[in-house]
């Protein structure tokens, strides 16, 4: 086996998981379901079926990834964050083949008890502050907070807050990493 899953973990057949990744207590990894290297699955988190997780995603305890779900490389999942997976569920009507797609990009972080309202995209190194309700898709590098979420200013790579100067341009503090802001895109140019 060349990822590890502790005892209490469920991990049902069908599921693909990839090497180094590391299951905790009393998670549940349901089939079809494709898990990429090096992820962390914390406590007490379900992997719906169809979900999709790429290489290096941090899953924080008490999180449930439904189907249509789509994680890429490097996502941050906070605490007790939740992604809906129907616009308008009801108890008696079945909806089970009306899961909408959500798709959080490569570097994006959600932060703990945040919402993801089904089908809005979370952009590349987007940043979700905890709490907040997305109710729409968020660009890359943008950072949303409230309920509902609502664009707050930029972020870098490395998860600090950018400041543009008047020529539209950013350096991140800890990387020195450049970006600069176009109308309503910020994108990284060294």
């Amino acid at each position: 086996m060349e990822y590890s899953a502790h005892p209490t973990a469920v991990i049902d057949d069908g599921c693909t998981i990839g090497k180094g990744t590391r299951i905790w207590h009393f998670s549940h990894i349901m089939p079809d379901c494709r898990i990429g290297e090096n992820c962390n699955i914390g406590q007490n988190v379900v992997i719906s079926p169809g979900v999709v997780l790429g290489n290096n995603v941090k899953v924080q305890n008490n999180v449930s990834i439904y189907t249509g779900v789509i994680c890429e490389d490097d996502v941050f999942l906070g605490p007790s964050m939740v992604f809906t997976n129907v616009t308008n569920p009801r108890s008696a009507v079945n909806r089970r083949n009306q899961y909408e797609r959500t798709v959080v990009k490569r570097g994006a972080s959600i932060g703990a008890n945040a919402t993801i309202v089904c089908g809005h995209d979370i952009g590349a190194f987007a940043f979700i502050g905890a709490g907040a309700v997305v109710t729409r898709n968020v660009p890359d590098y943008a950072l949303v907070i409230g309920n509902p979420a609502r664009q707050n200013g930029w972020m870098s790579e490395y998860g600090h807050k950018l400041k543009f100067d008047a020529d539209g341009l950013a350096t991140c503090p800890e990387s020195g990493q450049q970006y600069r802001l176009s109308g309503h895109t910020v994108s990284r140019i060294a």
